[in-house]
This record gives structure tokens, C-alpha cells and sequence, in this order.
């Protein structure tokens, strides 16, 4: 039977490989092909984290379209300490990463489908073509100025609250 013989299944995890390096190129050659939307037009909202009694407001540009999740923050060049970029993830799943053009370091606080942090990676180095991964189903993910999740003492577990714009709402 085609697919569930021992030699097939052997295959299966170069095959997944595959198919992810495969949307990592096509991501890329996305981005690469695209003239880039300048984030003045991307929708903006405010996000808070919870940090053990105080609350730490980022104003953030919304990756809400394809096109958009793939420019992302590439090309910034300065991001101040009190913006960022959220990426919603519709349906929840497992987010990849790179920093491919991006020339600054970026922090990524990964959010679990419980609205809390479920992972962050501190200072992801300015373009890296090493994948990072959420390792699990997220709703959201969150980029911010490389050193403020440190700096702010973020962790594991700390409460994230952000709506979408009306206009932005699928």
C-alpha cells in the first residue's frame, strides 16, 4: 500500500523538511519579488503584557495579509523600544521565522493559544537565514527591539492582550 510501507515512512520527515524549505523559499522569492508597503499603511493597534503589576504598552504594526506577514520587519533599520510587529496566526499553529533582511536584532515573544508567552527568543540575529521555531501551536507572534524583553523582564507564562482593528478583522 502506497505511503505506509517502513520504506515510505522513512521518507517522512525528509519529505516535511522539504515541504518547509519549500514555503521558506517561496516566502522569500515572495518578499524578494514584492515592492514593499511602507508600514504607514499596515494597520496599528496597542498591545499590553502583563508583567507581575505592571503593564508594558507597545503601539504595533498588524501583519495581517500574506504580503505583509512576509515584508514584515525587513529593511527596518531603527525600531524604537515601544513598537513592535504582531503576527496573527490563523488557525493557531506552529510559527517559522527567519531574519532575512532585517538589519536590526529582533526579540520574539511567541503567544500560546491561552493568550499567554509561550516561548521568547532573545536578540535573533539580523540576517539569518536560521529558522526559529514557536515548537508549538501559537495565535500570535510578537517582534520587538532586540534586549527589551530582558530588559523588561518578560517571561514564560505573562498575560498578552491585543485586539484587532475593526478594519483589519477578517
Amino acid at each position: 500500500m502506497p505511503g505506509n510501507s517502513l520504506e515510505s515512512r522513512s521518507f517522512a520527515p525528509f519529505r516535511a523538511a522539504a515541504l518547509l524549505m519549500m514555503s521558506l523559499l517561496c516566502g522569500a522569492a515572495l518578499a524578494q519579488s514584492m515592492p514593499l508597503e511602507n508600514l504607514a499603511h499596515f494597520p496599528r493597534t496597542t498591545l499590553t503584557i502583563s508583567t507581575g503589576g505592571r503593564l508594558q504598552r507597545f503601539r504595533v504594526w498588524i501583519a495581517d495579509t500574506p504580503t505583509r506577514e512576509a515584508q514584515g520587519l525587513m529593511f527596518v533599520r531603527d525600531l524604537p523600544a515601544d513598537e513592535g510587529m504582531v503576527f496573527p496566526m490563523r488557525p493557531p499553529q506552529v510559527a517559522y521565522f527567519w531574519m532575512k533582511n532585517t538589519y536590526i536584532p529582533l526579540d520574539m515573544l511567541f503567544i500560546g493559544t491561552n493568550g499567554r508567552i509561550a516561548k521568547i527568543i532573545v536578540n535573533a540575529r539580523p540576517f539569518s537565514l536560521a529558522t526559529l521555531s514557536s515548537d508549538v501551536p501559537v495565535e500570535a507572534v510578537i517582534e520587538i527591539r532586540g534586549g527589551e524583553a530582558k530588559k523588561l523582564e518578560f517571561k514564560v507564562g505573562q498575560k498578552v492582550i491585543w485586539r484587532m482593528p475593526a478594519a483589519s478583522a477578517p
